[in-house]
């Protein structure tokens, strides 16, 4: 089925990609981060086709680093769309990253934004920011 050899993130990815659309809930999104997500939403007013992008990228002290930013669906995205008006989109490698994780949002004296609750990831950086799976 894959024209990648057994063993590589593409092969993976590919061969995932159904699976990973067939779930009903890929990424969880708290209360609380809902919360800010419709406020930015309703202070942004973004055009409908616009969404929350997901994303893991290289980089960052443990390899893997989370991506956040307002951007356009794109054709292969799985969306995730919340009461609202919030709308995730996952790029289908990113997906994978980020089944069953949870994004939170921080509103502390000391520590305030959002968070990714990965329960995949064997490690990660002191700040949160970045992980290994």
């Amino acid at each position: 089925m894959s024209r990648h050899h057994a063993g590589s993130v593409e092969a993976w990815a590919e061969n995932a990609q159904g699976a990973v659309d067939q779930e009903a809930e890929i990424i969880r999104v708290s209360d609380r981060a809902l919360a800010e997500l419709r406020d930015i939403f309703a202070a942004e007013a973004p055009p409908s086709d616009v969404g929350l992008r997901l994303g893991v990228v290289g980089g960052g002290c443990s390899g893997l680093q989370y991506r956040m930013e307002l951007s356009e669906q794109r054709a292969n995205d799985t969306v995730v769309a919340f009461e609202g008006g919030v709308t995730v989109l996952l790029d289908p490698k990113s997906a994978i990253y980020l089944k069953d994780v949870e994004l939170d949002f921080k509103d502390g004296l000391l520590d305030k934004g959002f968070v990714f609750r990965n329960p995949n990831a064997s490690n990660t950086c002191g700040c949160g920011d970045s992980f290994t799976v």
